[in-house]
């Protein structure tokens, strides 16, 4: 098939290199002219393991391209994806500035039936406003179809290549038809498609992050419970974890969640949910728990230096908001720095895939390791934020010798208490006494 993905962030440019690699001719549009330039010259513009691989395979065989003409890119295909970015407003809820610019712009280039599909994470209702941007300036056939992404960061190749499931939001059996060929290859062993109204799979997705976003604010409030009552917060997991009404994902304890996703659609189905006369209190709950969360761990080091972090020294391992990416979006880390730099600490940070999102965007107010054991270098503490692979089985001699105070502070629980122990260090981390 001949496919137009408008939008070349990260869903887009996944979405985009997917489809190619399962022999579609894929044209991906975006308005920024440097970005195109580095996509057409075979630089990938976001980091996510695996990515690269198949992106230049298929640049390179032709059939994934990149342009600046969405005019071109509307005329040649049969399908458009519109993976654009919805930001949250000032009172939390989705912004279609985008999307709807750009359907008003598809309307008046169309010539023929297409079908475009909303692939950005929207509220309901969008995909009627969508319809009426396009015929307000197009009279013949179209179909727009709502086709949420749930792709993981970090994972998010192998997440689209081979979906749990697709869903699909279309009342016409012209576009599902066409849907269900496109997607035949992502569903040969046998997950299933669903389809439904474009009403319930726009609030699919948000239903979705919404209650996975749940899943963790309520572990780290057990967690809270954990250091209070003695009980081990690791323990409780696995007890629970077990019940398969519950599962074992998304019940592991930390500083909060972040990331593009969990963040701005939690606070954009308490929006919609208002504007239908419905105080969403679950999901205004979550909110405050993770906010608190994200600074549960630099209290602990206050508390620790006796509420006086003037001059102290802090090691940070971690940067993004989760490990695989170099997405810095809602991360705790940059929140625990800027509380920790209000206190009056000094900080030196090591991430092995964010740091030059981080410099762009808060500069040099803290200082940058070219590895993690570097950052220990005169530290008086170690403060881990992400769970990057490498920081799970250190070097603890090293460690030892770059950081005598022997202090570590993990948000992301990767030791063994017991084992810390024993080498002498001094171990805090969530949910354990």
């Amino acid at each position: 098939m001949k496919i137009a993905v408008v939008g070349t962030g990260y869903v887009g440019l996944v979405t985009g290199t997917c489809f190619a690699e399962t022999g579609n001719k894929v044209i991906c549009v975006d308005i920024d002219s440097p970005k195109v330039e580095k996509l057409n010259a075979g630089q990938i513009t976001i980091y996510e393991p695996g990515l690269e691989k198949i992106f230049l395979r298929n640049t390179r065989e032709g059939r994934l391209k990149f342009t600046t003409n969405l005019e071109k890119a509307v005329e040649d295909a049969e399908i458009i994806f519109l993976a654009l970015p919805t930001p949250p407003g000032t009172d939390g809820s989705a912004d279609l500035k985008y999307i709807l610019s750009v359907a008003d712009h598809i309307g008046k280039i169309l010539k023929g039936y297409k079908v475009i599909v909303n692939k950005s994470t929207v509220p309901v209702g969008t995909a009627d406003k969508v319809s009426a941007a396009i015929a307000s300036n197009y009279k013949g056939e179209f179909d727009v179809v709502s086709n949420p992404e749930f792709l993981r960061e970090g994972v998010a190749v192998e997440d689209f290549l081979k979906p749990d499931r697709v869903v699909i939001g279309t009342q016409s059996e012209r576009a599902k038809e066409i849907m269900k060929s496109l997607y035949a290859p992502f569903v040969s062993e046998g997950n299933p498609i669903i389809y439904m109204n474009e009403q319930s799979s726009e609030l699919t997705k948000y239903a979705a992050n919404s209650f996975l976003a749940t899943k963790i604010s309520f572990m780290n409030e057990i967690a809270q419970l954990c250091e209070r009552m003695g009980a081990d917060v690791d323990m409780v997991r696995r007890g629970i974890g077990s019940d398969g009404r519950i599962g074992k994902h998304f019940l592991y304890p930390g500083i909060g969640y972040g990331g593009s996703c969990f963040p701005k659609d939690v606070q954009a189905l308490i929006q919609s949910a208002g504007r239908v006369n419905y105080s969403f209190e679950i999901l205004k709950a979550v909110e405050k728990v993770n906010a608190y969360q994200k600074l549960h761990l630099v209290e602990k080091v206050r508390s620790f230096c006796q509420n006086n972090l003037q001059g102290k020294k802090i090691a940070l391992w971690g940067l993004a908001f989760k490990p695989n990416t170099d997405d810095i979006r809602e991360a705790p880390a940059l929140e625990m720095i800027q509380s920790f730099l209000k206190a009056g600490a000094i900080i030196t940070a090591y991430d092995p895939e964010a740091i030059p999102n981080v410099k762009n965007q808060i500069g040099d107010i803290i200082h940058y390791a070219s590895n993690q054991y570097e950052a220990l270098d005169g530290a008086d503490i170690l403060v881990i934020a992400t769970e990057w692979s490498e920081f799970r089985a250190p070097d603890f001699e090293l460690i030892e010798k770059r950081l005598p105070s022997k202090v570590i502070f993990d948000g992301r629980n990767l030791f063994e208490i017991e084992h810390l122990r024993k080498l002498g260090f001094k171990y805090i981390c969530i949910g354990k006494k």
